[in-house]
């Protein structure tokens, strides 16, 4: 198998439960039904920050162990915390209500 040929595989699965069990990632339901989102969002920043180290992965079980590494590393992210405290969605991140200011004229089109 290529880095091509586990990217397809990657590619076809739709889920974060599908990603954990294609990697051998145990989990608990509860923590991946409250979290999905998060925790596929941390695993796409990780692989995002890895990049080089993944480009160094020298044959198909390097690569397959380092992102199932990061995986397990954004699953555990919230075993133990929560989408909040981790704020990893932009809206968790704003810091206090943003303020935007429309004029009249630009509400009637002046």
């Amino acid at each position: 198998m290529t880095q091509f040929d586990l990217e397809e595989e990657l590619s076809e699965l739709s889920s974060a439960e599908d990603f954990l069990d294609y990697f051998d990632v145990p989990f608990e339901q509860s923590i991946v039904h409250i979290n999905r989102l998060h925790i596929m969002q941390r695993y796409h920043d990780y692989l995002n920050k890895a990049g080089e180290l993944l480009d160094q992965a020298t044959d198909e079980d390097s690569t397959r162990q380092a992102y199932k590494a990061l995986l397990e590393r954004a699953y555990s992210d919230f075993v133990n915390s929560d989408a909040q405290t981790e704020k990893v969605l932009k809206i968790y991140k704003m810091q206090g209500p943003q303020e935007t200011f429309v004029s009249m004229d630009e509400l009637i089109g002046v």
